[in-house]
């Protein structure tokens, strides 16, 4: 009788070490759970922060953008625009970073007049905005005038281009639009542009941003507020200088450190950056006039864990829009 109760307690006493190692692995298993689901909440929440200071950022770029419509910048009439609150004018420009909240925003602003327009821009300035890429002239020539072909509103094909015939005939076949490019992303359908041209530095040479009041195509006599014939010297990308006939690599240095400076604000200015040379050279495809319309990057950044969440939009800056600005495009969430 004495050994069976022996034998009871040992096993109970296994059984309550068993149940002891068992709820605590469940506690364990409970305790990591609770600790994994309020670590995904805080990275919600600072992304979520993150997110709402790049709004912010970008509305506060649109408000001193619409500001400056109705009362411009001093630096522009005094030539004082070398002191650090004069940054902002610039038309091409990375903003240094503003606190905001628990974080800080950072703002990026392209004028989109440095771009080459993909529904009004000549023959000309598309072929020259090839020029950087390390591809033979036949293909050049072939987006060119793929291009053209794709935009205009007739079924004529360019000698080197592309209209429904070519497109019907891909293993995936479609139509070719025929109409003006609402996307840049719409080069990728166009014959001879190549994911590699077009992500390796073509899309950010290139604009759809457009007024048909205010615009003018290659040959018209018609006046208009820009010429999408002409690339903006201030708001030009390095990318973009390098593709304009007779520019060095030395013209493209020269042109950028003017700029970190302040803006172009004559062409004897840049006569004097660039030389007699290469300023004949580019003359006739330069302009400083600006475009209403901007594209402008916000960076939010969340102190406590650094999460970063970023927003892009087009917006067009006017003075007879209601607001004084339109939104165009909007591109939430962007990672980094």
């Amino acid at each position: 009788m004495k050994g069976f109760l022996k034998d009871e307690r040992g096993i109970a006493l296994i059984l309550v070490l068993w149940v002891m190692v068992l709820l605590t692995v469940i506690a364990g298993e409970f305790s990591h759970t609770i600790g994994t689901e309020v670590e995904i909440t805080r990275n919600f929440k600072e992304e979520t922060q993150a997110y709402y200071i790049a709004k912010a950022g970008m509305f506060w770029m649109i408000g001193e953008l619409v500001a400056n419509t109705y009362l411009p910048h001093p630096g522009f009439f005094k030539g004082n625009e070398d002191t650090a609150d004069d940054l902002r004018w610039r038309l091409t420009y990375d903003m240094p970073a503003i606190p905001f909240g628990e974080g800080q925003f950072q703002v990026r602003k392209e004028n989109e007049s440095g771009k080459v327009n993909l529904n009004l821009a000549g023959r000309g300035l598309l072929r020259m905005m090839l020029n950087d890429f390390e591809i033979e002239d036949a293909e050049k020539e072939i987006i060119v005038d793929s291009i053209m072909d794709w935009r205009d509103q007739n079924g004529l094909t360019h000698t080197n281009g592309a209209e429904n015939e070519y497109y019907q005939s891909l293993p995936e076949p479609y139509r070719c639009k025929n109409g003006d490019f609402t996307t840049i992303e719409e080069l990728l359908l166009v014959r001879g542009v190549t994911p590699g041209i077009f992500y390796g530095g073509l899309r950010e040479m290139v604009s759809v941003c457009q007024d048909a009041d205010d615009s003018i195509k290659a040959g018209s006599k018609r006046k208009a507020m820009v010429d999408f014939n002409r690339i903006n010297i201030n708001a030009a990308s390095a990318r973009m200088l390098r593709s304009l006939p007779g520019m060095t690599e030395d013209s493209v240095e020269a042109v950028l450190a003017f700029r970190d400076k302040r803006n172009f604000r004559s062409r004897s200015e840049l006569y004097t950056a660039v030389g007699p040379e290469t300023y004949r050279a580019i003359s006739t495809y330069m302009t400083m006039k600006p475009s209403p319309y901007y594209t402008l990057q916000s960076t939010g950044l969340a102190r406590e864990n650094q999460a970063q969440k970023g927003v892009r939009a087009v917006v067009k800056i006017d003075r007879k829009l209601e607001k004084g600005y339109e939104i165009i495009q909007w591109v939430d969430g962007l990672e980094y």
